[in-house]
């Protein structure tokens, strides 16, 4: 998956290629679809949700910077693979998800596999994690068609926003938003399709 998915489209930070060999991907995904787990494509996980392929993953991973003790939101757990991943390079990961089911399962199985620090909620990533914030970084797994105002204000000054933004049935496109003197900056990468970001 490294060697022939990740590295030939350009992911480049080795702290993210060495976590992305290591974290168990096959046991984030239903049994029956554990031999498809390293493919480069996304995966169904129930209740209309999907594990984003690989490549997103790192990408999406990538463009955050992230460090260790690096305090970061994601808004949209579903399986809790992202959460691990950020988790395993050492960054303090809140990870919020609108269905229970997936919440709970998420929860044990990364208290299972070893990234018990992670913290997992239950509700509307609209409204992100107040209570938490700021965040260093923030990273969205599924798509709204704007972007929500409270995460923008939970962001912390110098802080890093990576998003998908955009109609389910349309074009969407992943964004970088970056923190800096109290404006924010967007900057759009390229065209993505997300599930779409449920609660609005």
């Amino acid at each position: 998956m490294v060697e022939e998915q990740l590295i030939p489209r350009g992911i480049r930070d080795p702290l993210v290629l060495e976590v992305m060999g290591e974290v168990p991907r096959h046991r984030f995904v239903p049994p029956e679809l554990a031999g498809r787990a390293y493919g480069d494509n996304p995966l169904p996980i129930g209740l209309d949700q999907t594990i984003s392929q690989p490549y997103m993953v790192a990408c999406m991973t990538e463009l955050l910077v992230p460090r260790r003790g690096m305090r970061i939101l994601e808004i949209g757990t579903g399986s809790g693979y992202q959460a691990a991943v950020l988790s395993a390079l050492g960054c303090e990961v809140f990870t919020m998800e609108l269905q229970r089911a997936h919440a709970e399962r998420a929860r044990g199985l990364l208290v299972e596999l070893g990234y018990g620090g992670v913290r997992v909620t239950w509700g509307n990533g609209y409204g992100g994690w107040p209570e938490e914030a700021p965040f260093e970084g923030i990273i969205v797994t599924a798509a709204p068609e704007a972007v929500p105002p409270a995460l923008i204000e939970q962001l912390a000054e110098g802080g890093r926003m990576v998003i998908p933004v955009g109609p389910v049935h349309s074009v969407q496109h992943l964004k970088l938003l970056t923190k800096a003197g109290g404006r924010v900056t967007e900057r759009v990468l390229f065209g993505v399709r997300f599930v779409p970001m449920a609660g609005a």
